[in-house]
């Protein structure tokens, strides 16, 4: 097999794990609808039905940074394959609410293990100049994912076959767990391990040149024993010590932000949306699957921006974009139109221009940055911990806003999520670095020294203690 195509075997298999991520939180909206005919489920069970996954998912991310460093990156992409198929076909033969349940938290914590392992994997296996395209690469396996669930859920919605749209999960699940068999591990765990001469024999396969695997093998191991030498257990003490404590903040904020700009509200409820203002079911099923449509395919532009333009550009121009899409949403919410084809393009038009301003920045973007962000001897641990509020922020997000949504309707909390995502503007143009076109291992040194990762860039702003603390 020529050795362009094991390379790219080895991006497709380590981001499968997102169309399996993408597939299972997708899934659900539509065998919801047709899992209460066989199941008696309250308002309180329903939302632990569609919960439980992110319960599941906050776990599996805990468990992840030690689990990674232990087992090593590609066994734990193996395990998590493992854990999809389990979770996939206990849900699917569920005959009750609490295996339900159960076996959704059983998905959840596999996914949570992908949202964690995954984007490593990939980022410590990719060339620097395109690390970021091939990291977003899982990304845009996550909304080709939901894309292929919102399809699913449509086509089998007449025969209301539930128990198929969750257990064709099990497909994905079962290539992702053979076809990973087959790939290397990171080069930069086998490096940790003292396994050197394994990890030259991946960097030659994956960069074709001797010369060039040598040397990026050395700045490795110089940045490795660097780590070494100063190394301690990580805990929460040390992720805030003075010289830990901005690059922590600065992850943090990126995870808080991407949930907090209301793409769940958009996610979750555009259905409701929809047939709020006067769609019929079929039509707001079918503008899902629209939705869906767009959100992947506007994945693919910010793949191939991501390491020409920069990082923080594309994450500027997105919330500028889903601030603009916010504020018109809440007009429109709010002005009283009531029913009519003005209000159906103004919402239609205000959703799709949110889900491509998202698409194409904060979607890819904060997968690709978390992993770039972190020392290597803590960067599975420090991921993990960011993954885990990520999945908590999302459920917060999911549990609070239907009770704000009938407090407050959903102008005033379109305008809430216009004012985070001005928040999330100034974030990035006065805190976050740009990382494109460094090694990770450059990147490490620049942070941990107080620098901007790129100096020229226009708005870095160092990332030091006194910066992130304001």
């Amino acid at each position: 097999m020529p050795a362009r195509i094991k390379n790219a075997l080895i991006w497709v298999f380590g981001a499968l794990g997102g169309i399996l991520w993408g597939y299972d939180t997708g899934v659900i909206s539509g065998a919801m609808l047709f899992i209460k005919n066989d199941i008696a489920l309250t308002p309180l069970l329903e939302g632990l039905v569609v919960s439980g996954l992110l319960v599941g998912a906050m776990l599996g991310a805990g468990l992840s940074g030690r689990l990674s460093d232990s087992w090593g990156r590609r066994r734990l992409i193996l395990a998590a394959s493992g854990i999809f198929i389990l979770g996939t076909l206990g849900a699917s033969f569920a005959f009750g609410p609490a295996s339900l349940i159960a076996f959704r938290c059983v998905i959840g914590i596999g996914v949570g293990i992908a949202s964690v392992v995954v984007p490593l994997y990939l980022t410590e296996l990719a060339p620097k100049q395109l690390r970021g395209g091939l990291t977003s690469l899982m990304q845009l396996l996550v909304t080709v994912g939901i894309f292929v669930a919102y399809v699913t859920d449509y086509l089998l919605a007449d025969a209301e076959a539930w128990r198929w749209m969750i257990g064709l999960g099990v497909v994905p699940a079962a290539i992702l767990a053979l076809g990973i068999l087959t790939q290397p591990e990171s080069p930069r765990w086998l490096v940790g391990k003292g396994r050197t001469d394994e990890a030259r024999t991946v960097l030659t396969r994956l960069r074709g040149d001797a010369g060039a695997a040598g040397e990026e093998l050395a700045e490795i191991e110089r940045a490795e024993r660097t780590e070494r030498e100063r190394s301690e257990p990580l805990t929460v003490r040390r992720l805030l010590s003075p010289r830990l404590r901005p690059v922590f903040v600065v992850g943090m904020l990126l995870v808080l932000f991407q949930n907090f700009v209301g793409i769940n509200t958009i996610i979750y409820y555009a259905p409701t949306l929809l047939t709020d203002i006067g769609f019929g079911s079929n039509g707001a099923i079918l503008a899902n699957v629209g939705i869906g449509l767009l959100n992947m395919l506007m994945t693919l532009p910010a793949m191939r921006l991501i390491d020409r333009k920069g990082r923080k550009p594309l994450l500027l121009s997105g919330a500028l974009g889903m601030c603009a899409t916010m504020v018109l949403l809440a007009v429109t919410n709010l002005s009283g139109l009531g029913y009519g084809a003005l209000l159906s393009v103004l919402t239609l038009g205000g959703i799709a221009l949110y889900i491509a301003s998202f698409a194409i920045s904060w979607g890819p973007v904060q997968w690709v940055m978390l992993p770039e962000l972190f020392p290597m001897r803590i960067r599975a641990a420090a991921v993990s911990l960011c993954v885990l509020f990520n999945w908590l922020f999302n459920m917060i997000v999911a549990l609070v806003f239907p009770s704000l949504l009938h407090a407050w309707g959903a102008g005033i909390n379109f305008l809430f999520f216009a004012g985070t995502t001005l928040l999330a503007f100034l974030f990035v143009q006065r805190l976050l670095p740009e990382t494109k076109g460094r090694s990770l291992e450059e990147i490490e040194q620049d942070l941990l020294r107080g620098r901007p990762a790129r100096p020229e860039a226009e708005g870095s702003v160092p990332v030091s203690s006194g910066s992130a603390s304001h």
